[in-house]
């Protein structure tokens, strides 16, 4: 039982560099361009204390609503009793990433538009709608060249 409530409290998991991840923070971390509108996932970097977020926000996807030179400010939903509080947290650019949450939708989008272009070509119409996976198709199984097995569990020995 914790008998310590500090701000970083409980989280020598959470706040740990990765394996092989020691050390200085990569350059590339600092030329990512954010914009106000971009989906970001909140990511606490152990190397920077400095705009660090509190431990709640680590793991939490939030959408960007301000841009400074070293830091980005992220709106975050907080569920609070029974309802949604919107939270704004001002974070470095350590401890944030590009969320790849959206990633799939934009790819169908584009997919669904070259299949409507190829399609409206043509002169046909598509179905740009998902489709979820159907049943297999019913087959018969042949004992030809595959004779029935009867399998049953092997016994268990103790050799002590």
């Amino acid at each position: 039982m914790p008998h310590s409530f500090g701000y970083r409290a409980r989280t020598r998991d959470m706040f740990k560099r990765g394996f092989k991840e020691h050390g200085p923070i990569k350059i590339s971390t600092y030329l990512v361009n954010y914009r106000v509108g971009d989906i970001v996932d909140i990511k606490a970097n152990a190397a920077q204390q400095k705009g660090m977020p509190h431990k709640y926000y680590h793991g939490r996807t939030g959408i960007v609503y301000n841009v400074t030179p070293h830091a980005v400010g992220v709106i975050v939903y907080k569920v609070v009793g029974n309802r949604y509080i919107e939270k704004r947290v001002n974070l470095r650019v350590e401890h944030v990433r590009h969320s790849k949450c959206r990633q799939e939708f934009l790819d169908r989008v584009k997919r669904n538009h070259e299949a409507h272009v190829a399609a409206k070509e043509k002169g046909e119409r598509v179905s740009l709608k998902r489709v979820p996976a159907g049943p297999r198709e019913a087959h018969v199984v042949s004992v030809a060249g595959n004779a029935p097995q009867t399998m049953a569990p092997v016994a268990y020995e103790t050799k002590i």
